[in-house]
């Protein structure tokens, strides 16, 4: 499970911060269990492409 950020439906662009910020409401035991695993593939992921189940279909 190694997903980009940049297809997230929880990274969105933050106009205070003038950068692309992760919206996944976590706490910060989460944060710091996340940040202690390497980053090997992040299990709030969601894919953001609308579509999807679109092209399936089809």
């Amino acid at each position: 499970m190694n997903f980009s950020c940049d297809t997230c439906a929880y990274y969105s662009y933050d106009e205070e911060y003038d950068e692309y910020v992760c919206d996944v409401d976590m706490d910060e035991d989460d944060h710091a269990r996340l940040s202690e695993s390497g980053f090997k593939g992040c299990p709030y992921y969601v894919n953001g492409d609308e579509y999807m189940v679109v092209r399936h279909q089809m």
